[in-house]
């Protein structure tokens, strides 16, 4: 009778919630129970017929991590990076449109200020996320590619050079792989980027990405899309290469002389606040070196026909690399910080590592004592 009393006690226990801990929960239970003798050796639950149950982790049972450069993880990566230069890019809408606009008529467009109150009065509002829907595929797409593929292309390089040289020469990985992802990563930002442009510097073009796309290439071709490419790369190529480069080196350098402590000692929110100042930093080294082909983009796709040698004939070699840059270089350093802040936040969210930082210090030799 007292068997049957403690079964029916056991059985009380929804032992299908923490499948781990049920059978010790058992245990527990007849043990405490006064009456019941102990019994040395306690006979295994054994069921005729295996039973599928539903079994959720328990608590203590840490959730399970993306293996490093693993299908998944490549996978997180690209997704992280859509989002980030996704939504990052679409926030700043309204000052990429003044931008374009003061690349392409200075005179209407004098400053920052004096374009915000044009813009405001011929176009309202509404005027200042024109082009969003081209900025946020473009942009996405070319995140995805950006940091999925640079995180393959640096693990592909650093296998090839070594563990030794991949230290040793550390950041012309980081350039040889961002190069190399960006290459790829601007194909499926070119379409977009024209229509982009085309949008917003040209009221009366289209009204967006859906009648503009279609208009667009009826105009100039499929071929025309692609027009600006040669210019694209001259700008995101050496933009990508200095922002992952100057961020690595600059997060392994605040890790390494200003946190007191190694990395993985970090709290979660620490390390998205160094991810946040090495990404402002390098965003604005970024917006310096590409600014000149940027102004080409911009000249390229909003006059039809025009080449390089036009471009650098209106607007000279100081404007090139002067006009619109002060701007971009607010737009770009705040851009390029927020865009580390979430790819590295999605990353932590995944169960996965911030990006750069001090590498871990190799253990040290053991030294056998001989006899």
């Amino acid at each position: 009778m007292a068997i049957s009393e403690s079964q029916t006690r056991s059985s009380l226990i929804p032992t299908f919630l923490y499948s781990s801990s049920a059978i010790p929960f058992q245990k527990m239970l007849r043990s405490n129970d006064p009456c019941v003798s102990p019994s040395p050796s306690p006979s295994p639950i054994v069921e005729s017929t295996p039973r599928k149950v539903f079994a959720i982790p328990s608590p203590s049972e840490p959730r399970k991590k993306l293996e490093m450069y693993s299908p998944a993880f490549y996978a997180a990566c690209a997704f992280g990076g859509s989002l980030s230069c996704g939504l990052t890019h679409t926030a700043v809408t309204p000052l990429d449109l003044i931008k374009c606009n003061m690349q392409i008529d200075p005179v209407k467009y004098k400053s920052i200020s004096s374009g915000f109150g044009v813009l405001l009065k011929e176009q309202g509002i509404r005027g200042f996320f024109r082009g969003w829907a081209p900025t946020f595929l473009g942009y996405s797409a070319q995140g995805a590619c950006k940091y999925g593929i640079y995180e393959f292309f640096k693990k592909y390089y650093s296998d090839i050079a070594g563990p030794e040289y991949a230290a040793k020469y550390k950041t012309l990985i980081y350039l040889a792989g961002s190069a190399s992802a960006e290459v790829i990563a601007d194909v499926a930002l070119c379409p977009f980027e024209a229509v982009k442009v085309r949008v917003q510097t040209q009221p009366g073009f289209a009204r967006g990405l859906s009648d503009g796309l279609p208009k667009f290439v009826r105009s100039e071709g499929a071929l025309g899309l692609y027009k600006g490419i040669v210019p694209l790369w001259g700008r995101q190529i050496p933009y990508t290469m200095m922002k992952f480069a100057t961020f690595e080196n600059l997060v392994e350098l605040i890790y390494k002389h200003v946190i007191p402590k190694p990395k993985n000692e970090c709290s979660s929110a620490l390390q998205l606040g160094v991810s946040f100042a090495g990404g402002y930093i390098a965003g604005v080294s970024c917006a310096i070196v590409s600014h000149p082909a940027d102004n080409l983009v911009s000249f390229l796709n909003n006059a039809k026909g025009a080449t390089v040698g036009d471009a650098v004939k209106k607007l000279g070699v100081w404007g090139l690399f002067t006009r619109g840059l002060p701007l971009r270089i607010v737009m770009i350093g705040t851009l390029t910080g927020a865009q580390w802040v979430i790819y590295d936040a999605f990353k932590v969210f995944v169960g996965l590592p911030t990006t750069g930082g001090v590498a871990p210090a190799p253990a040290p030799a053991i030294e056998i004592p001989s006899a």
